[in-house]
């Protein structure tokens, strides 16, 4: 698998590929994101991370598939809705369908922009996303990121950007809000932010504690957040559009049952004739 290759066999200790170094040591959100889904471009560590978050959670792996599901629904709905870009932050390693194959069902034209930070999830999206350019670039810097993907996306059209279970790996040091704040910044009436995350709400504390343990030994701490904190983070100037705030499995309508550790997702739109406020 491109997994072994890029960690050279079965070798220990930090790699440096020609995207920054990686430990294949360390746990990785998206690789055990991976194991979830039920994919193969993961690691010996990642397995076992992630078999301890569902001995913790038996219904996370449920969760990361209504997730992706959720992902698919709002980028079908984005392209019928007229957008004809889509940046997807934090996409991942690979797991079919993916954004730009389901945008161009519904807008053949569409341009789908894939971001991530991780090395070796960089290396399998450039191997095995074709026709979805990928930008290296890390949401905590969302400035210098927004500026590389200028070359991408013509801010005066409509756009979504998709924040698909990548704010719960943002810690309040980085200000989330502040994140999509930076985005909202640039677009025009029309465009959207859709975004899940994890929601401390409703959650069996107990669980949650043993699944946020273990992502602190991770690539990158998971923090679930409330569902007060979840809506702030869409912040002044985007307007939910219906359903709202709900569980993933219910967004636009109810295809499943819940999740112990509930995700919440919904969709804000930037709306006509719509001020920018701090």
């Amino acid at each position: 698998m491109l997994w072994r290759i890029l960690a050279g066999g079965d070798s220990a200790g930090p790699v440096r590929g020609e995207d920054g170094p990686w430990d294949p040591d360390v746990p990785s959100p998206a690789r055990m994101y991976d194991v979830f889904l039920g994919g193969k471009d993961n690691g010996e560590v990642d397995r076992a991370a992630a078999e301890r978050v569902a001995a913790a959670a038996p219904s996370v792996p449920q969760a990361a598939r209504d997730n992706r599901a959720f992902m698919h629904r709002v980028v079908a709905w984005a392209a019928r809705h007229g957008i004809g870009q889509f940046v997807d932050v934090g996409t991942g390693i690979p797991t079919e369908p993916n954004p730009h194959q389901i945008a161009r069902e519904h807008r053949p034209d569409a341009v789908v922009i894939g971001v991530d930070n991780d090395p070796l999830v960089l290396a399998h999206d450039r191997a095995l996303l074709e026709g979805m350019p990928i930008v290296r670039g890390d949401v905590r810097e969302v400035d210098a990121l927004i500026a590389d993907l200028d070359e991408w996306i013509d801010w005066d059209k409509p756009v979504a950007v998709l924040l698909i279970a990548v704010l719960h790996f943002v810690t309040d040091d980085y200000d989330p809000a502040g994140i999509v704040r930076a985005f909202t910044g640039r677009m025009v009436p029309g465009s959207v932010v859709a975004l899940s995350h994890g929601c401390s709400t409703g959650a069996d504390p107990a669980a949650l504690a043993q699944v946020e343990k273990v992502y602190q030994g991770a690539s990158a701490p998971g923090v679930a957040r409330t569902r007060e904190q979840i809506a702030g983070l869409f912040g002044r100037r985007l307007e939910l559009v219906p359903p709202g705030l709900v569980p993933v499995q219910h967004w636009p309508h109810e295809v499943g049952p819940l999740t112990a550790i509930p995700v919440l997702g919904g969709v804000g739109m930037v709306p006509e004739l719509c001020e920018v406020r701090s």
